[in-house]
């Protein structure tokens, strides 16, 4: 009898080690409102690893994630790295999956003609983020600044509705949110947008303990290259690929279609990044109530080691 249920133990045992889910290779927290989080999505579609996705509602969720080592990857802004980064100094951007130009849309019934007129006048943002970042940059390009105007924090998806009460009279925000406001004033609204006052760079970032683990670090290599391939056909076939992730992100192809000029997907690390870092880095410090960090430190913020093992580099 003690033999048989050594055997019976044995066997169960055996069981539940075959029947247990293989752990995940990477965690990502990916930013699922987005078209910036195209190349991640379609990318995981091609591969058959282990890559869990942790879906969140925003960049500032995303990175949480990270920070709190729930994930070993997340989505955001260049923004979100600075932010972060300062309380965890082993955050690294990695790649930049997404590059987006936002815009201002403000109702001309509101008196509104140029970014001068916005003075007195009730603006919504997305508070210490690219969205408030925007605004600030377009404002300080008039000669204004943020007392200037009545600020509201409002999340992106309440915007459109808040233009239409006429609660607010302009909103600073990126995509589909740009555009869904657009099209709630019809007739009366009026743009503005300045791609080299600021454009978003949407980034993989990730840890330094994440970099240092070689199973991890593999993935990320692999995981770069589909990434790769995926931007290229998004590049040069969107129309295949937008029914098939638009979904993804909850919006109609419509709203996706309209938006995808805004848009572009290098899958790589531009070396204006440390540039746009440093260009960002005074209004996040200000943000934090603290001195802005020298450039030699922004610059340990970018990691190009996997993305160069990834294109075949041995550096």
């Amino acid at each position: 009898m003690r033999v048989f249920l050594s055997v019976l133990v044995a066997t169960f045992l055996a069981s539940t080690a075959v029947t247990r889910p293989a752990e995940p290779e990477l965690r990502i927290a990916v930013n699922s409102t987005l078209v910036e989080s195209f190349p991640l999505f379609a990318a995981i579609d091609a591969m058959s690893s282990r890559i869990q996705l942790i879906p969140a509602a925003n960049g500032r969720i995303a990175m949480s994630q990270l920070v709190a080592g729930v994930a070993d990857v997340a989505t955001g802004s260049e923004t979100q790295a600075l932010i972060n980064s300062v309380a965890d100094p082993r955050i690294r951007i990695i790649l930049t999956l997404s590059e987006c130009r936002y815009r201002i849309i403000a109702r001309r019934s509101a008196g509104i003609r140029r970014i001068e007129d916005l003075r007195g006048k009730r603006v919504a943002v997305t508070a210490n983020t690219s969205s408030h970042y925007y605004l600030d940059r377009m404002l300080r390009n008039a000669r204004l600044n943020e007392q200037d105007v009545l600020l509201t924090a409002l999340e992106g998806q309440d915007m459109p509705a808040a233009l239409e009460k006429r609660t607010v009279d302009a909103v600073s925000i990126w995509e589909p949110h740009a555009q869904n406001s657009l099209e709630a004033l019809g007739n009366d609204a009026v743009v503005f947008e300045d791609p080299s006052s600021y454009t978003e760079r949407f980034n993989l970032n990730t840890r330094t303990d994440v970099l240092a683990d070689p199973a991890k670090r593999a993935a990320l290599v692999a995981l770069f290259r589909e990434i790769a391939r995926s931007s290229a056909r998004l590049r040069m076939r969107p129309p295949e690929f937008i029914s098939t992730l638009s979904p993804k992100i909850g919006l109609p192809v419509k709203t996706v279609m309209a938006v995808w000029p805004q848009f572009s997907f290098p899958a790589s690390l531009s070396g204006k990044l440390l540039a746009a870092l440093s260009e960002v880095e005074p209004w996040v410090a200000a943000t934090q109530k603290r001195q802005p960090r020298a450039g030699k430190d922004l610059a340990v913020l970018i990691d190009n080691s996997v993305i160069s093992l990834s294109r075949g580099s041995r550096r």
